[in-house]
């Protein structure tokens, strides 16, 4: 049956007709003997409105004026052969039916038929069949897959999860052969399952470990690290190991590789708890922390390289901050096509070679826009003192500090060191030495300061209940004091001047503008074989921040401050003296008075305005030395004459001596029973204080070497000092103007008469510091009338101790009840009545040798050992006879009767 179908009379009929009817199948042409031109479906828009697809002008022009030719009926052509064509069926529908049936069907397919015509003709450019060289024979193209969408965020966390939670799952069994490596460890964890295998570990023990909480332990620290607006989270490594001994065993061995994994899996971890994190720190730092190996730096060899590592030392010096290039992209000069990114390594730097697209070799420039810097120093790290071997010299190691540990210590101060021991190409030093080396450094990537302030005693709660206890004792006063280098006897006017110096007064800026000083200065002089300089090196072990200096081996530059060329930049630059190192801290200068005239005037300034101005070399700035200063020196002629004048005594002038809140003056005076008493305690301290005494390690190293249950060990004062300087902050009670005006002007008036040291309006602010101080001392937050007490006696007993010794006795009269606040005397009195007990029982074993029986008990009158006690200028006993040493010893004092009595074994 033959089916004609008219020709269209335009070519707007013919586009119209190419959408109404559906394409014909290749497959159909195959039988087609003449195929009509009417059957071919055009687009009369790729003909004619879109000049992209026009042909070039020296081609065919199709789009002559008789085009239309091509579109006329020609009835003798438009029929078809009878084979094939199965002529049972005839289709009556008319178009509109046609199409109407069509969209139902193509809405039970689900609008996939639209897909197949839309794919089949999108694939070919909007051509006409026509312009198709397809063969006859050819296999219909399969349908063209659609792109698709690309998930939401929320779809590919959720999809990330199900990964974790489908890795999380792997049988641990089947995964024991990742642990058995084999050639290098490197290569090892660069294989892909070996590094999911780390991560999945790792990701494990961040979200499942506790240490002693219900809450898991990281992510306490990264809360704490978000509300620091840090970017470094510590791996504390103890843990690491406990949990997965192999996987901490690669991290030391191949720390570059496994801490790329980890801080991938940090980021994750960070984001997935602060999604919002990533807009202020694009990159999380994994710091470990708590390496339980330390190496020292000349033990350090090639067995370390590249390897995790420990060591500690003290900082001698420290470079700029510059910025280093992390990831670093090129312009071609030529051709302006942008090179990179290249990942620049901390060593060497990276060089382009020729650019891909215009194959040149340059120049080419750094694009600053898309360039990615990171922060960079360099310190100097040296043994310590106490660590180098005898008749050595100390070495030393370039450190090197990335991103946001820069400026995480300054010269003077002993750190630890964890980091990568790596090594480098040096040209100086292979032409320095003729044959190729490497210069070897150290990547940190973990610093802890031992003994910057307040950062060697972190108090727990149980130390801070214990430090509250101690504090309501009544006599912990006295028990600090005595607690101050307990191996020294005596000197209890030095200790208390020393104490008073640890905790220190309160600091006042004035809005800003004026500022007062709250440290607490203190010069030592006297004869030789005082413990002057055993003082010093006790508190250098002591507090906090200490540095010890001499005053011979210290210049003024040494001091204060140094100006010099920096080598690598070879730039001015600024070096911090002793004073400077000591901020916060304690500075120790011993024989003070050999140092030069020159020299000690420059400290004027660091000891009162506790800044020191610099003006050399193009440099004009101002350096921060708030720190106390404890200084030692020696009379003129070595020993002190009380026949002199103070003036006379020493070669000081009156400047550097009024910045001295504490002045004492100590004498090596002849006295049997004081001598005796050191003698003891002397003795008694070396032969307790052997090594190969039993006790001593059964007791400890913090046990005081004279029994005294008083005496806190060394560990709990320096909590106790550590917790007082951060939490108490004393202030002055009205009550208090009153009574030290009176006495500034009794002692203004009394130096003007004597030949001491002169009273200034110094001495008035050095008394209210000491009050703050002894205020301190006892966790009071505001001074009261025993405070000020305290002060005053302090004060006087420096200002005494200057004046000769016929003007000392009128003094200590006239300023008694000052002098005699809380001193110390019950060892004194004790030692005194014992002797008087030895002179009974010696003299009744005289008188009664052999007639009476032995005695039971000793009798003592009050009065003689008060007799004894007025020589040494102690006037009231009343303290001693209720004390606990008094009881201790078994005496008995009978108040009635004015007798004391001893039982005898």
């Amino acid at each position: 049956m033959e089916e004609e179908s008219s020709p269209p009379s335009s070519p707007g009929d013919i586009s119209a007709r190419s959408t109404e009817q559906p394409t014909s199948n290749r497959g159909d042409r195959s039988n087609m003997n003449s195929p009509s031109r009417d059957d071919l479906p055009v687009d009369m828009d790729n003909l004619i409105d879109d000049p992209g697809d026009q042909e070039e002008e020296e081609g065919e022009d199709l789009f002559n004026d008789n085009f239309m030719r091509d579109y006329q009926r020609l009835p003798e052509q438009d029929e078809y052969e009878a084979e094939g064509i199965d002529d049972d069926v005839e289709d009556n529908r008319d178009l509109a039916q046609v199409m109407q049936d069509r969209r139902a069907a193509d809405a039970a397919m689900g609008g996939d038929s639209d897909l197949l015509y839309g794919a089949v003709a999108g694939t070919r450019r909007k051509l006409p069949e026509a312009l198709n060289d397809d063969d006859a024979d050819e296999e219909p193209r399969p349908r063209r897959r659609p792109r698709p969408e690309p998930p939401s965020v929320s779809e590919a966390d959720d999809h990330a999860e199900e990964e974790e939670e489908e890795e999380d799952n792997v049988d641990p069994a089947a995964e024991e052969h990742l642990y058995m490596f084999r050639g290098s460890l490197r290569e090892w964890i660069a294989r892909e399952d070996v590094r999911r295998f780390v991560a999945r570990k790792f990701r494990h023990f961040l979200h499942v470990f506790k240490k002693d909480t219900e809450k898991p332990y990281y992510v306490m620290l990264v809360e704490e690290m978000v509300a620091a607006n840090s970017s470094s989270l510590e791996l504390d490594y103890e843990q690491w190991i406990h949990t997965n001994p192999m996987l901490a065993v690669w991290l030391a061995d191949a720390p570059d590789a496994m801490l790329e994994i980890m801080e991938e899996e940090t980021v994750k971890f960070v984001m997935k708890h602060h999604e919002k994190y990533a807009m202020l720190h694009e990159r999380i730092h994994l710091r470990v922390g708590k390496l339980p190996i330390e190496d020292q730096i000349r033990n350090i060899r090639q067995v370390h390289l590249n390897t995790l590592v420990k060591i500690s030392g003290v900082v001698t010096r420290r470079s700029g901050v510059f910025p280093q290039l992390q990831q670093v992209k090129y312009d071609c000069t030529k051709c302006g096509a942008i090179l990179g990114p290249f990942f620049q390594n901390y060593s060497t730097e990276i060089k382009v070679g020729s650019c891909p697209e215009c194959q040149s070799r340059g120049p080419f420039q750094v694009n600053v826009e898309q360039t990615i810097y990171r922060n960079y120093q360099k310190l100097t790290l040296q043994e310590s003192p106490g660590t180098v071997p005898a008749g050595r010299l100390p070495r030393y190691k370039e450190i090197i500090l990335l991103d946001d540990l820069i400026d995480c210590a300054r010269p003077g101060e002993e750190i630890e060191v964890t980091g990568i021991y790596t090594n480098n190409f040096d040209l100086a030093l292979n032409t320095k030495n003729g044959f190729p080396v490497f210069a070897t450094m150290i990547e940190a990537n973990h610093i802890s300061k031992k003994q910057d302030l307040f950062s060697a005693y972190k108090l727990t709660e149980e130390d801070k209940a214990d430090i509250i206890a101690l504090s309501k004792d009544p006599r912990i006063g006295q028990r600090i004091i005595k607690s101050i280098a307990p191996s020294i006897y005596g000197h209890e006017d030095i200790k208390t001047g020393i104490a008073l110096a640890m905790f220190g007064g309160q600091e006042k800026n004035v809005q800003g503008k004026h500022r007062l000083r709250g440290d607490i200065n203190i010069l030592l002089l006297g004869d030789p074989g005082t413990a002057k300089s055993q003082f010093l090196k006790y508190v250098e072990k002591t507090a906090q921040r200490a540095v010890y200096t001499t005053g011979k081996g210290a210049s003024a530059v040494g001091l204060t401050a140094a100006v010099h060329k920096d080598p690598v930049t070879r730039e001015w630059t600024l070096e911090g003296g002793a004073l400077v190192l000591a901020d916060r801290g304690i500075c120790l200068i011993d024989e003070f008075d050999k140092m030069n005239d020159q020299d000690r005037v420059s400290i004027h300034e660091a000891m009162e305005q506790q800044s020191i101005s610099i003006s050399k070399a193009g440099i004009v700035t101002s350096l921060q030395a708030r720190c106390s200063v404890i200084a030692a020196a020696n009379p003129i002629g070595g020993r002190y004459d009380s026949g002199k004048t103070f003036a006379q005594n020493v070669e000081l002038t009156d400047p550097i001596l009024s910045r001295f809140d504490v002045l004492r003056v100590v004498k090596d005076v002849v006295d049997p029973v004081a001598d005796e008493m050191l003698a003891r305690f002397v003795v008694e301290s070396h032969h307790k204080s052997h090594p190969k005494r039993v006790a001593l390690e059964e007791n400890g190293p913090n046990t005081p070497v004279n029994g005294d249950d008083e005496i806190l060990s060394q560990d709990m004062l320096r909590k106790y000092v550590t917790y007082a300087k951060q939490n108490v902050f004393p202030t002055l009670h009205d009550a208090d103007f009153e009574k030290i005006a009176q006495v500034y002007a009794d002692l203004r008036r009394e130096s003007m008469h004597g030949q001491g040291v002169p009273i200034a309006v110094r001495h008035i602010e050095s008394m209210i510091r000491m009050s703050e101080a002894h205020a301190r001392m006892h966790l009071r937050t505001y001074v009261t009338e025993d405070d000020v007490d305290m002060a005053i006696r302090v004060l006087l007993e420096s200002f005494i101790a200057t004046q000769k010794y016929g003007v000392q006795k009128s003094l200590q009269k006239s300023f008694k009840k000052y002098m005699t606040y809380k001193r110390e005397f019950n060892e004194l009195v004790l030692y005194l009545l014992r002797g008087l007990v030895k002179d009974a029982l010696r003299f009744e074993e005289l008188v009664s040798r052999f007639s009476t029986p032995r005695l039971t008990q000793v009798t003592i009158k009050m009065d003689e050992l008060e007799a004894k006690a007025r020589e040494y200028g102690i006037n009231d006993l009343h303290v001693f006879y209720s004390g606990r040493q008094f009881q201790e010893s078994n005496f008995t004092a009978d108040m009635e009767h004015r007798i004391i009595t001893h039982p005898v074994v």
